[in-house]
């Protein structure tokens, strides 16, 4: 089965953001990950495509995951904070990405 080439326009709006915390630091030490704040429409090779475009890394795998948004109090009103969608993307051997250098 053949697939169509992504368009690098959608690729570019996949990524949202780096998620940068001591989980996230133990892991690209660990096992070479990186875990990406992504659109909630993304899929997992849309995911490799735009890593692979944006950052000229190789990607070995990409694993979804879903977070629920948190129930929020505000005095007696109810809401809730939006549901949003993280990628762990485990990079080949060898292979870095260092958000601090700027690059």
């Amino acid at each position: 089965m053949k697939t169509a080439p992504m368009k690098e326009e959608r690729l570019l709006q996949v990524i949202l953001a780096p998620v940068i915390s001591e989980k996230a630091t133990m892991l690209a030490d660990k096992r070479e990950q990186v875990i990406f704040r992504v659109a909630t429409t993304a899929t997992k090779p849309e995911v490799k495509a735009a890593v692979e475009l944006l950052f000229k890394v190789q990607v070995k795998a990409v694993n979804l995951l879903n977070v629920k948004g948190k129930n929020k109090r505000f005095g007696r009103f109810n809401g809730s904070r939006a549901s949003w969608k993280k990628a762990f993307v485990c990079l080949q051997p060898g292979q870095e990405l260092n958000f601090a250098a700027g690059e």
